[in-house]
């Protein structure tokens, strides 16, 4: 996968001001061995409870990036090392977490790319509440079930449409 933020952003001009193409704010810590990641959007909407992070990281992942509208808590993690090497072992090319993760040793030994707000060692509640492939908003940037997110060093960026 050879791609660059910058060069994705100078290539869709159209793009970006029509909207189709966003820029998420340059808010997210990098984690995990991947520092570039890419794939079709998959998303959650869960506040300080990760029962159905757990749950669609059970799945096949298929190349996507699970994308958690964690309403940017910074009292709770929602992703910690088990959930990483399921990330990893069931195919999943990263995680987009508005909010915290912990377990950053083993998580930066995980073969994906992890973007999170910050580490936090308190874990998150297990009841099962939240919303699964729904339109969430991280800081104002609306991201779709079935975009697509392209991650690196530069930034993460949410299209609409697979990109060249």
């Amino acid at each position: 996968m050879t791609f660059a933020t910058t060069d994705l952003c100078d290539d869709n001009p159209q793009l970006l001001e029509d909207g189709r193409l966003a820029v998420l704010p340059p808010v997210f810590q990098h984690f995990g061995k991947h520092q570039r990641f890419s794939g079709r959007v998959t998303t959650l909407k869960v506040h300080e409870d990760n029962a159905l992070v757990r749950a669609v990281l059970e799945t096949q992942g298929d190349g996507n990036v699970l994308v958690i509208d964690g309403g940017g808590s910074l009292r709770r993690a929602l992703v910690g090392g088990q959930l990483g090497l399921l990330a990893q072992d069931n195919g999943w090319a990263g995680i987009v977490v508005y909010g915290c993760i912990r377990d950053t040793d083993e998580i930066n030994s995980c073969e994906i790319g992890v973007r999170a707000l910050a580490a936090h060692p308190q874990k998150s509640s297990k009841k099962g509440v939240g919303e699964r492939n729904v339109r969430v908003h991280i800081r104002g940037v609306a991201v779709n079930p079935g975009d697509w997110i392209y991650a690196d060093a530069d930034g993460v960026l949410v299209a609409q449409q697979k990109l060249a």
